[in-house]
């Protein structure tokens, strides 16, 4: 007796299935397109993070002397980019600095990770500009100083903006002067305020050269999004760095509810559908 009517009610869900499944998959293909943004960022956000973790477990194995003689080899190279210095002919040591673009400042393949609390972003750092870097990740931009701070030194960061799968520099725009931002390397955690934001056309190099003295590091992607036509530039200076204005401003920043905005509405749509679609089936069964 228990079998046949769990077979009855079997047979009647199929028939329910074969009436609605077409409205059945279209939920559940709109609910996967809805959600993939999320998924796929929290993906990516995961697997930077243990990239970053596997960052700092690389510098954890390197001794003092070891950071010491590769930040000195970074600083050689930059000593290279410096205007005044433009026309001497490099020491030996400069030489090894170039020779050695930034695989002094590598640990298991990546150069640092950089951190911005605003946009809720902390992303690893790889050695040029690539596509097969850039589709993950940020890039330091090369030609320009390696990022480990000092006087007439102006390093670029750069990233992706448009990508569906992960963020990146996606909200680089909400980015306003004032703004803190860090970068992490072998050595030290660097601190930058936000000073200037342009948008430049993307044959125009000025506003990333050194300038005598300074010590900058600019943000930089494409622009408008999913245009991509100009390049927006988001210059910070260097400030002293405060573990606990960091600490602090990456707890404002966890979550976003914007980030949910168009995913949730999408969403609260599919069901709309599904209801209205449903009560009308009930409503033809009553009159029929």
């Amino acid at each position: 007796m228990i079998k046949q009517v769990t077979r009855r009610g079997a047979r009647a869900m199929m028939k329910k299935f074969k009436r609605n499944w077409k409205i059945i998959l279209l939920f559940i293909v709109g609910f996967l397109i809805a959600t993939y943004p999320i998924i796929s960022n929290w993906y990516y956000t995961v697997e930077n993070n243990n990239q970053i973790v596997d960052f700092k477990e690389a510098v954890d194995e390197m001794s003092q002397a070891e950071i010491d003689e590769r930040i000195d080899l970074a600083r050689a190279y930059n000593e290279t980019l410096d205007p005044s210095k433009l026309a001497d002919p490099y020491t030996e040591r400069e030489k090894k600095g170039v020779e050695n673009y930034a695989r002094m400042l590598e640990a298991r393949e990546k150069i640092g990770y950089i951190d911005i609390p605003k946009i809720n972003q902390q992303i690893p750092v790889y050695a040029g500009t690539s596509e097969d870097v850039l589709q993950h990740a940020c890039g330091h931009l090369e030609g320009t100083s390696l990022p480990i701070g000092g006087k007439s030194t102006h390093s670029v960061i750069t990233a992706h903006r448009g990508l569906p799968q992960v963020k990146l520099f996606r909200d680089l725009d909400k980015m306003e002067v004032g703004d803190v931002f860090y970068y992490t390397n072998v050595k030290e955690t660097l601190a930058y305020q936000v000073d200037q934001i342009l948008v430049i056309e993307p044959w125009n190099f000025d506003p990333v050269l050194v300038v005598e003295g300074k010590d900058y590091m600019t943000l930089l992607t494409c622009t408008p999004y999913m245009i991509n036509s100009h390049r927006l530039l988001v210059r910070g200076h260097r400030i002293p760095y405060v573990p606990e204005e960091k600490d602090e401003a990456e707890k404002k920043a966890k979550f976003n509810y914007k980030d949910f905005i168009v995913p949730g509405f999408v969403l609260l749509l599919l069901i709309l559908i599904l209801l209205i679609y449903l009560r009308r089936r009930r409503r033809r069964r009553y009159e029929g």
